[in-house]
């Protein structure tokens, strides 16, 4: 009986076992299965958009490296900064277990990409071209890293965001509602893809886009256009927004002046707008305040936007 007594309470005594993580499993933007069995702890994030979400997620401590000239949020530039261009063994050095790029670097840097997994190191390739692909980039981005509820918050954050701009959408008249040319790159004159987030942006804030027959350069969310495309859409353009940062160093008085730009009714009645290139070009929680931004811009009497912000 005492045996017995001490074998029960050995049994009792052990350590309880913990479930076992779920195995994330998806195919990333360069084409790659990726397997993750443990969340990633120490994250080098080579893109703006992956180091604001990272922080959106609560992943402070887990980033260990961000990419050159981050300044959002502001705890983004007290990391250390590591570049594409850097040589492997600096990766190696910071022992991260999880690099992650867009697939512009994996094209393009395939030495480092390849230096790295023979490393042991974990590189995934991201970079969302739509709304709803997104979300799921939010999704995979919590999943790989154990916050999986914080990325649904970020999914709901937004959504209900958005819903509340659309509302206001519905008091604009459909003869109401302005045509715009979106600008991306001034020097090329081009704009964006009818299904990038720049366009969603413009069109979730009530706005039309006046160059929905633009053709998306390589399956980016850049598309040509062209001056003389723009110059005939003269009489028809009520706004000319562009996009402004390191893509698009544009400023108002260089498209006010720009050659035959004065026949634009846009210019003619000064309805030319500078909007940051991050509100509207990046898959972030501030994709929210670009659409309320843009809304403000056309629809100024309408009552001010609240979205929500951003929280990193």
């Amino acid at each position: 009986m005492i045996l017995i007594r001490l074998v029960v309470l050995a049994f009792l005594l052990l350590p309880l076992a913990r479930p076992a993580a779920a195995v994330v499993t998806f195919t990333d933007d360069s084409g790659q299965k990726i397997v993750v069995t443990t969340p990633f702890r120490r994250v080098i994030s080579l893109y703006g958009a992956h180091t604001e979400n990272l922080f959106s997620l609560g992943l402070d401590r887990e980033i260990i490296g961000v990419s050159p000239h981050e300044s959002y949020p502001p705890a983004a530039g007290r990391k250390p900064v590591f570049s594409y261009r850097d040589d492997p063994e600096r990766f190696l050095a910071a022992r991260p277990d999880l690099v992650l790029v867009r697939p512009m670097i994996m094209r393009g840097h395939r030495n480092l990409v390849a230096s790295l997994q023979r490393a042991g190191i974990t590189v995934i390739s991201l970079q969302p071209r739509s709304v709803k692909a997104m979300l799921d980039y939010w999704r995979k981005l919590g999943a790989i890293t154990g916050r999986q509820r914080q990325a649904e918050a970020m999914v709901k954050r937004f959504t209900s965001g958005l819903a509340r701009i659309k509302a206001r959408v519905a008091a604009i008249p459909p003869h109401r509602r302005l045509r715009v040319f979106f600008e991306s790159i001034h020097r090329r004159m081009k704009t964006f893809a009818p299904s990038s987030l720049a366009i969603f942006a413009l069109q979730a804030a009530g706005g039309i886009n006046a160059a929905a027959d633009a053709v998306p350069v390589r399956s980016t969310n850049i598309a040509a256009y062209g001056k003389e495309h723009i110059l005939a859409l003269a009489n028809t353009m009520d706004v000319y927004l562009a996009q402004r940062g390191p893509m698009n160093r544009v400023t108002r008085d260089q498209i006010i002046n720009e050659p035959g730009f004065a026949a634009l009714k846009a210019v003619r009645r000064g309805r030319v707008y500078i909007i940051d290139e991050q509100l509207v070009s990046r898959p972030t929680l501030r994709l929210l305040q670009g659409i309320a931004v843009i809304q403000g811009l056309l629809y100024p009497h309408l009552p001010a936007a609240s979205p929500g912000k951003a929280r990193p």
